[in-house]
């Protein structure tokens, strides 16, 4: 619980003792306090926020401007963020677009809507190219933190793979809330460890704090890997892909999500499953045979699933693909496809942790070989095409758009309550939200010129 937040909320609708009673019990729930101590803790969050609340009334406008949220009245829950759809993929887009404008400049940035980032550099006897990654742990696996450990490291260096580079280094970020047991800290640390160990990567930095330091109730556990790469060579970035491309896809057996979905639904068998280095092990094949320069690109099937993945790169590149459904169900694991259909949940519409490879025929073949050679399985699934947008053929040869949802497909119970269709209201939300970015970028340049003018 964030106590902070509630006496926020509550301020202007409640008396202070009211909310001070509310919060003391609430705080007792917790933690081991008697009474008096609990009230005192609710009178110092209120007294607190009460003072924060003064900022209304400053005089000073560049001040005031510099501590006041440009609210977009759009919550992260409504518009989907998170959920890897269509109001997740818009807000990243947005994110983009602050990031950019700024005038500092990388190789690859976000608006690429890449996997990774990448900068040049200019190394003593060439060039080099660096990349960075990074992915936060899956939030239903606060409970299992070796698992969400060993997911999230392995989701940070498949980032930097699938941009041409090899992994060098490891960073963790871990934020566990006050009541969380500290042993949390340490099995998502082994969960990050056993994957730099398979792979061989060493971790070199990393940061602990508390979620919300003394304002958040609960033993949430909300962290994040980076990761670092090197390439002598351009990144295979999505904007490479060309019409004519063959379309590989590798054999998934999910990550984060697909633990989560058979942990919330007691198929713990499932779970096995999700734990192998398949994908990097893929990588590693194509960049020790020489085949990433000729790689137009490459991508794991994450974001809302290869709904998702397919509509940023036709977005990107203007370009349309064409899938083969029958072949894409045949690389998804056995019993995580079987797991799906149980549960009438789509396969295209949910990150199954493919390596997706766009390549030139004959690179394609290769390709295919090197993957095979090093124990993968991997299939011809597509090709990329002018027509502007991605399509799957079914199994009966009907063709269907493939559209990303508006949350990436419902895998587990409280997400099929949410729901995943578009809200009526979508394009006004969309509207609020870049008015709220626009006044992000505006915000950032009046504090940018006035630091610069001192």
């Amino acid at each position: 619980m964030d106590i902070e937040g509630f006496v926020r909320r509550e301020i202007n609708i409640k008396d202070q003792k009211t909310i001070e009673k509310i919060l003391s019990e609430r705080i007792i729930e917790h933690k081991d306090l008697n009474p008096e101590k609990a009230s005192k803790m609710a009178q110092a969050v209120i007294e607190e926020v009460k003072n924060t609340l003064k900022i209304q009334g400053l005089e000073d406008e560049f001040l005031k401007e510099l501590m006041e949220v440009h609210g977009a009245d759009i919550s992260m829950g409504k518009m989907g963020v998170g959920s890897r759809g269509a109001g997740d993929f818009f807000v990243h887009r947005k994110i983009a677009e602050i990031v950019a404008s700024s005038s500092t400049s990388s190789f690859i940035n976000p608006t690429a809507q890449d996997d990774g980032g990448v900068v040049k550099v200019h190394a003593p006897e060439d060039k080099m190219f660096i990349t960075t990654a990074v992915d936060g742990i899956h939030s239903r696996l606060s409970e299992y933190p070796f698992l969400g450990g060993f997911h999230v490291a392995r989701a940070a260096l498949r980032d930097v793979c699938v941009m041409g580079s090899d992994p060098v280094a490891i960073i963790s970020d871990l934020h566990l809330a006050d009541d969380g047991d500290v042993g949390k800290l340490f099995d998502f640390t082994a969960g990050v460890a056993a994957i730099s160990e398979l792979v061989k990567v060493p971790i070199v930095a990393g940061s602990t704090l508390r979620v919300g330091g003394d304002m958040v109730l609960g033993d949430r556990l909300v962290s994040a890997v980076g990761a670092i790469g090197v390439s002598p060579h351009p990144p295979t970035a999505r904007k490479r892909a060309e019409a004519g491309d063959i379309i590989l896809l590798t054999e998934g057996s999910g990550g984060g999500t697909i633990t989560t979905t058979a942990i919330y639904h007691g198929l713990f068998d499932v779970v096995e499953e999700t734990m192998d280095i398949d994908f990097i092990l893929a990588s590693e094949a194509i960049m020790q045979e020489g085949l990433l320069p000729q790689v137009h690109a490459m991508t794991d099937v994450t974001n809302g699933g290869l709904r998702g993945d397919a509509h940023e790169i036709s977005t990107t590149t203007g370009l349309g693909m064409e899938f083969y459904q029958e072949k894409i169900r045949k690389m998804i694991n056995p019993r995580v496809l079987e797991m799906l259909e149980k549960l009438n949940i789509d396969p295209l519409g949910v990150s199954v942790d493919s390596l997706m490879i766009i390549a030139p025929e004959e690179v394609a073949l290769q390709s295919k070989k090197v993957i095979r050679k090093a124990g993968v399985k991997v299939e011809e699934i597509g090709v990329v095409n002018n027509s502007g947008s991605p399509i799957i053929i079914k199994e009966d040869g009907s063709k269907e758009e493939l559209r990303p949802l508006f949350r990436e497909a419902a895998y587990t119970k409280i997400k099929k309550l949410v729901g995943d269709t578009t809200p009526e209201d979508f394009e006004l939300m969309k509207q609020k939200v870049q008015q709220a970015a626009q006044k992000s970028i505006a915000k950032k340049d009046r504090v940018v010129q006035s630091i610069k003018g001192n």
